[in-house]
C-alpha cells in the first residue's frame, strides 16, 4: 500500500463534507454541495477533472424530462442495472440532507444520457414509491441483492430527526437511530416492504455495507442510543421467489469495531476497509482485508501504509473510494475557518505497483462512502465524509467551473473567528435564525474601522436582531460595548437658529375731514 498526497487542489471552496460521487464509464461527477447551486451550475453536478495534482470541475446539465434533484449531502447511493444484459448502469440515490438542513425520504435514479469533450446530460427521474416507505434520514446504505434473475433494493440504518412532536426549541435538530429495520425495494412495481428480524436490537448508522448477489455484509457502525460502536457483522440474505420475498439475517463472529470507513474493490471477491473510527476520539488506523466466498466472509488484518505525522496527529479525517482499490483521504488544514485549502488531501492506493501500471491506462473510479455530521453528535464523533474521486485520463478542452464568476464566500467572512468566544464552525453550523438558510447572520460591530460579528456569538435574540437591522443605529460588539460606554460623551447640542422678526406695519392715518359748527349744533339738538 502506497499514500501519496495531492498537492494542488483548485475550487477547493466548493469540497466540502458530504459530497456524493457518481461513476459513468470511468469519469467521475459529484453533487452534493453545501448550500443551493449557483447560476453557473443550476444542476449542482460537476465532472471531476484531475490532471497534475489540479482539479478541475466541469458543469453538468440535465435534460428537459428530468425532474429536480436538490443539492443532498450524506444520502445513501448505489449502482442499478435495469437490465442485467446491459452494461450501462444507473446510481439510486435515497435520502440525505437538503441545504435547509431538512432530510430527504425520496429516492432518485440518475443516468448519464450523453457525453462530449465539452458537456455532460443526465437525467434524473423520482420514483414514486407505496407501502411501507422509509422514513427521511441520512447516515444509512442502500445496496442492490439478485436472485432468480430479479433485483431489488435494501435500505438499512440511518439517522433521523426526532419526531415533530417530540422536538423543543433547544434541541430542534437532534438526531435519534432509526428504527433496525429491512427495507425491501422493488423498482419495478415502486413497492416498499419493510421486515422487522430479532436479530437487529439496535438502530445502525455510518456503518460498512457490501453486497453480492443475493447477500448483503453489514460490518461496524455507531449507535447512538447506547454511544457505543459494536463489533458486529450481520449477513442478510434475501430470497426472491416468485411469491413474497424472504429475509433472513444471521449474527457472525469476528466482527470490528468501527464506524465511518471507506471501502474499495481490489478484486472480484477482495475489497480493502481503510479509515474510521474505532472509538470516540481515536482513529482507526488498521486495514483489513475482506474476502467474499463460498456464502462466507472472512476479515484479515493486512499491513498499513505508512501514515503521515499530519495523519497520526489530526483529530478527524475522512475519505472515499476512488475505485479500483484506491481511497481517497482528507485531513483538516491548520485553519479550519479557511475555505480554501481547508483540508489536505492523499491517495491511498490498496494494489501492488504492477496491478497499477496495468490499470493506468484505462483507469476507472466508483464511490461508495460511509458518512457522519458532527454537529449531530460528540465532537469527536464520526467526521462528516464526502465522496471524491478522479479519473487518470483528462481533457484538454478548458470549459471548467469559474468561481470568479460567483459571489467568493469565502472573502465575505461568514467563517471567520469573530471573537474569543466564537462557536461558529463551517463544519457543524446549523441554522440558528429562522432568517437563516446556508450561512450564519452577522452584524457590524462599529468600534474602530468596524467589523463582522455573528448574531449567534453575540448571544442576539431574533427580536433584537431584526430591530438592529432595520433601525439606523450603531451597534458594538460584546468586547466593545463598554469600551464605548466608557468613551461617550454628551450630545452636542447644535446652535439654534435665529428667525428674523418681522417688522411692523406701519399704520395709515386717518384723514379728518371738518364739519362746520352749525351742522353739529343741528345734530345735538
Amino acid at each position: 500500500m502506497s499514500l501519496q498526497m495531492v498537492s494542488s487542489v483548485s475550487n477547493s471552496s466548493l469540497l466540502q463534507p458530504g459530497f456524493s460521487l457518481l461513476n459513468f464509464d470511468g469519469h467521475v461527477y459529484f453533487f452534493g454541495q453545501k448550500g443551493w447551486p449557483k447560476r453557473s451550475c443550476p444542476t449542482g453536478v460537476f465532472l471531476l477533472d484531475i490532471k497534475q495534482d489540479e482539479l478541475k470541475m466541469k458543469p453538468a446539465i440535465f435534460s428537459k424530462d428530468s425532474c429536480y434533484l436538490p443539492p443532498l449531502r450524506y444520502p445513501a447511493i448505489c449502482t442499478y442495472r435495469g437490465d442485467t444484459e446491459s452494461d450501462n448502469h444507473q446510481y439510486i440515490i435515497h435520502g440525505g440532507k437538503t441545504p435547509n438542513n431538512d432530510l430527504s425520504d425520496k429516492i432518485y435514479i440518475m443516468s448519464l444520457i450523453s457525453k462530449s469533450s465539452k458537456k455532460s446530460t443526465f437525467k434524473c427521474i423520482e420514483k414514486d414509491l407505496a407501502g411501507d416507505v422509509p422514513e427521511a434520514r441520512y447516515g444509512h446504505t442502500i445496496n442492490v441483492v439478485q436472485s432468480r434473475g430479479k433485483s431489488m433494493s435494501v435500505i438499512f440504518g440511518g439517522r433521523s430527526y426526532v419526531p415533530l412532536g417530540q422536538r423543543t426549541t433547544e434541541k430542534w435538530n437532534s438526531v435519534v437511530d432509526c428504527s433496525p429495520s429491512v427495507f425491501l425495494v422493488d423498482f419495478e412495481f415502486g413497492c416498499c416492504t419493510s421486515y422487522i428480524l430479532p436479530e437487529l436490537q439496535d438502530g445502525l448508522s455510518f456503518h460498512v455495507s457490501v453486497a453480492r448477489n443475493d447477500t448483503i455484509y453489514i460490518l461496524g457502525g455507531h449507535s447512538l442510543q447506547n454511544n457505543i460502536r459494536p463489533p458486529s457483522l450481520y449477513k442478510l440474505k434475501v430470497d426472491l421467489p416468485l411469491g413474497s420475498p424472504a429475509v433472513t439475517c444471521t449474527v457472525l463472529p469476528g466482527g470490528i469495531s468501527v464506524s465511518s470507513a471507506v471501502v474499495t474493490q481490489t478484486g472480484d471477491t477482495e475489497f480493502v476497509l481503510v479509515g474510521g473510527y474505532q472509538s470516540e476520539n481515536q482513529k482507526r488506523l488498521v486495514c483489513n482485508t475482506l474476502v467474499l466466498e463460498d456464502n462466507n466472509i472472512e476479515i484479515v488484518e493486512r499491513e498499513s501504509p505508512l501514515w503521515t505525522p499530519d495523519i497520526k496527529h489530526c483529530r478527524m479525517w475522512f475519505g472515499c473510494d476512488m475505485g479500483k482499490g484506491s481511497v481517497l483521504l482528507g485531513i483538516p488544514g491548520d485553519n479550519k475557518q479557511m475555505i480554501s485549502d481547508a483540508n489536505y488531501f492523499y491517495i491511498l492506493r490498496c494494489k501492488e505497483a504492477e496491478e497499477d501500471e496495468e490499470e493506468e491506462l484505462t483507469a476507472q473510479t466508483c464511490s461508495q462512502t460511509s458518512t457522519e455530521d458532527p454537529g449531530d453528535s460528540t465532537p469527536f464523533e464520526d467526521s462528516e465524509e464526502f465522496c471524491f474521486s478522479a479519473e487518470a485520463n483528462s481533457f484538454d478542452v478548458d470549459d471548467t467551473y469559474n468561481e470568479d464568476d460567483e459571489e467568493d464566500e469565502s472573502e465575505t467572512g461568514y467563517w471567520i473567528t469573530c471573537s474569543a468566544h466564537c462557536s461558529v464552525d463551517i463544519n457543524t453550523w446549523v441554522p440558528f435564525y429562522s432568517t437563516e438558510l446556508n450561512k450564519p447572520a452577522m452584524i457590524l460591530c462599529s468600534s474602530g474601522d468596524g467589523h463582522w460579528v455573528h448574531a449567534q456569538c453575540m448571544d442576539l435574540s431574533e427580536t433584537m436582531l431584526l430591530r438592529l437591522s432595520e433601525a439606523n443605529v450603531k451597534y458594538f460588539c460584546n468586547e466593545h460595548a463598554d469600551l464605548n460606554k466608557g468613551l461617550q460623551t454628551p450630545k452636542k447640542m447644535g446652535q439654534l437658529k435665529k428667525q428674523p422678526m418681522k417688522p411692523l406695519r406701519k399704520k395709515k392715518a386717518m384723514k379728518f375731514t371738518p364739519v362746520k359748527k352749525s351742522f353739529l349744533r343741528r345734530l345735538f339738538e
